[in-house]
């Protein structure tokens, strides 16, 4: 661990506090406002390694929690854990018969960087749009999304489509981010469903509130 992360007073307070990364406070913040979860929510998280998203969806929830990784995830008590793509539309089959129902799909997971802004910002939205759509084939009726992105000029583009599955749709930069950083979370909630009405959108229900 390098001296970076030692001087990084987050991180030092998830690791007192028993959580595997700082990332931990973001989805707490993210909850705080937003009611995400429930308590009898069942949940899938991608991207979960490490797994502090996991712990803390463990406190919020007593339903059935998944988390998927491309990396191992280190055991997470009452966890369901799969080392698998999310992007790979066998995981999806895989993760199906673990659940009755999905109520919330959450993602967290960023592309490698390459240290190049735009390139990495395009990769980043291609990975939230696998999220979405892993999503709107998974949630029930009603259900909350959370994916995570990078601010540039490719982030309207996601931004736009998941609010033609969902009723709400926000935008959420948590203080526990790095300083600097342009990371930034697309809050969704209330899922339309397969049967998407077009007089929703036309009623105005559909809400957006925070930067875009």
């Amino acid at each position: 661990m390098g001296s970076q992360w030692g001087r990084d007073k987050v991180y030092v307070r998830a690791l007192k506090e028993g959580y595997r990364s700082r990332a931990a406070y973001k989805l707490r913040e993210i909850q705080e406002k937003y009611h995400i979860l429930r308590e009898t929510d069942n949940v899938v998280d991608l991207g979960a390694s490490p797994g502090s998203w996991l712990q803390v969806e463990r406190e919020l929830t007593s339903g059935i929690v998944v988390g998927i990784d491309l990396s191992y995830i280190p055991p997470v008590e009452n966890v369901i854990t799969i080392m698998g793509d999310f992007t790979d539309p066998h995981t999806l089959e895989e993760v199906r018969p673990l659940l009755p129902f999905t109520s919330v799909v959450l993602s967290d997971a960023s592309p490698k960087l390459s240290g190049q802004r735009t390139y990495d910002q395009a990769r980043a939205i291609e990975l939230g749009e696998n999220a979405l759509l892993f999503a709107v084939q998974i949630l029930k009726p009603g259900g909350n999304f959370i994916v995570k992105s990078f601010q540039g000029q490719d982030f309207n583009t996601l931004l736009c489509r998941v609010r033609e599955h969902f009723l709400s749709v926000r935008t959420f930069r948590p203080h526990s981010s790095r300083k600097g950083s342009t990371e930034i979370y697309i809050v969704a909630k209330n899922f339309i469903g397969h049967e998407w009405n077009s007089e929703t959108r036309k009623n105005g229900t559909n809400e957006t509130e925070g930067p875009i």
